[in-house]
């Protein structure tokens, strides 16, 4: 039986750029030139950088595309951490830049998570930012100062349930597996671009079987308050202009049950004092996967 595999149109190539103690996988399509704003594009929890390989296809230019596995995802290490801290992914972004854009700027793209780190890093280095586009980081549910306590407790518990590998990711005999577990999360998705990312999403190990390329540590609950009031005042800090994308079916209210709601998030980008925001429809939160070509064409009418 033929296995159904999507079909690559831009060739990527992959490096190790040294970044805080951690070798910092990169995958970069096209290359460099003075007439080329670097394209940077961060992806989100429990994804990697090649999930983008659907848009650079899209893309009717030619750019120079730079895409990181953030640290504890796909071939970034995590460099032994049993759990995460936000402002990590900031600091690793600010030197993943000094390397590959030292003196320019860049166009910023970021999903999910990573569309919640480049909202921050714009507002603290927005100097090296041109354009920033943020793909559903809506931020998080607003917490109040007596959450502490409980916050602090649940972190140092998950902790434990960590050592104890209860919270390991749950291992494939194929690739084929693995698609399969990638079309129940994203409807969606079509069985060729499934096929195609297990091979990225996931490795195989010594014993056979296929592991996601995600630190099950990301699962771990931060130990730290979400503070919505400095959120909002790195908001206003962003100097570029800034296009929130959304998708037609979003995932906010499966999410938090009401706790955070697409309004409430709206409310918040009034903050930033250049935003656009955009619409994708017959798209959840993985639009990146879902509609390629829509969103390519909003990224290069945003940055032109």
């Amino acid at each position: 039986m033929m296995v159904q595999m999507y079909q690559v149109k831009r060739i990527s190539r992959c490096e190790f750029v040294p970044v805080r103690n951690l070798k910092y996988h990169v995958r970069l399509w096209g290359e460099p030139a003075p007439d080329k704003t670097p394209l940077v594009m961060v992806h989100g929890w429990m994804d990697v950088a090649a999930s983008y390989q659907f848009v650079v296809d899209a893309l009717r230019h030619e750019h120079y595309v730079i895409a990181p596995d953030w640290r504890g995802y796909g071939q970034t290490t995590s460099g032994g951490a049993d759990n995460f801290w936000f402002p990590d992914y900031l600091a690793d972004l600010d030197f993943l830049l000094d390397h590959y854009a030292p003196q320019g700027q860049v166009n910023l793209v970021g999903h999910s998570m990573g569309g919640n780190v480049v909202m921050l890093y714009a507002g603290v280095r927005p100097q090296r930012i041109r354009r920033l586009i943020n793909l559903e980081g809506f931020g998080m549910p607003a917490t109040t100062p007596d959450e502490a306590p409980l916050r602090f407790a649940k972190w140092m518990d998950e902790l434990k349930t960590l050592h104890r590998g209860e919270l390991d990711l749950k291992p494939y005999d194929s690739t084929a597996g693995v698609a399969r577990r990638l079309m129940k999360t994203n409807p969606r998705l079509g069985v060729d671009k499934a096929n195609w990312l297990a091979q990225h999403w996931a490795h195989e190990s010594p014993d056979g079987k296929w592991r996601i390329l995600g630190d099950p540590a990301h699962k771990v609950a931060n130990a730290q308050l979400y503070r919505v009031d400095e959120v909002l005042e790195i908001y206003r800090s962003i100097t570029m202009p800034v296009l929130a994308v959304e998708a037609a079916d979003s995932s906010l209210e499966l999410w938090w049950k009401g706790k955070f709601t697409l309004a409430q998030y709206h409310e918040r980008l009034k903050a930033v004092p250049q935003v656009e925001i955009a619409r994708i429809e017959d798209a959840g939160h993985m639009m990146h996967h879902d509609q390629p070509e829509v969103l390519a064409a909003l990224i290069e009418r945003f940055i032109d």
